[in-house]
């Protein structure tokens, strides 16, 4: 069983201030900004994350999905919007674990709650990525570069044998 988080990916621009500040002048600007956000989130949280985008108003557009870091991205097809892509994510998803939607769509939450999903609004997951950013940072802060080296491993007794070792080859 997994962990997965479905987002509502223009919702999530329209909802937090620096996407939608970047979408007013270019909105694939904050549609690739939002997915690296989550690419990070992901990787330090280790949850399955799949970002929806409604096409539904583009002419011929297709689903089309793809994979960015470990992050599912998908367009909707015309005519179909990001809500109905999102249940039937919801659906497929409940079986294989939990399910986190993020949209602030009323009509939406109640109905992903009625498939088995949890919902999060885009403040609380704004919340869960300034979260796992800052335990991320404090665990590569902590830690030098020079921790991770064998020697300094070592056990005392040990690294002295090693080096009356080391001093014989001279």
């Amino acid at each position: 069983m997994s962990d997965h988080l479905v987002v509502d990916g223009y919702n999530i621009i329209h909802a937090w201030p620096e996407l939608e500040k970047l979408a007013e002048s270019s909105l694939e600007h904050a549609r690739t900004r939002l997915v690296d956000i989550l690419v990070n989130y992901a990787a330090l949280s280790g949850e399955r994350v799949v970002v929806v985008f409604d096409a539904h108003q583009v002419k011929n557009a297709v689903e089309r999905a793809e994979m960015v870091q470990g992050v599912q991205v998908i367009f909707t097809a015309e005519g179909e919007t990001a809500d109905s892509v999102i249940e039937r994510l919801v659906g497929e998803l409940a079986r294989q674990g939990t399910v986190h939607v993020v949209t602030y769509d009323w009509a939406e939450q109640q109905t992903i709650l009625g498939r088995g999903a949890y919902r999060l609004t885009p403040r609380e997951l704004w919340q869960r990525v300034i979260r796992f950013e800052q335990e991320g940072r404090k665990h590569y802060q902590n830690s030098r570069p020079a921790d991770s080296y064998l020697e300094n491993r070592l056990v005392e007794e040990i690294r002295a044998i090693f080096e009356r070792w080391r001093r014989k080859k001279d």
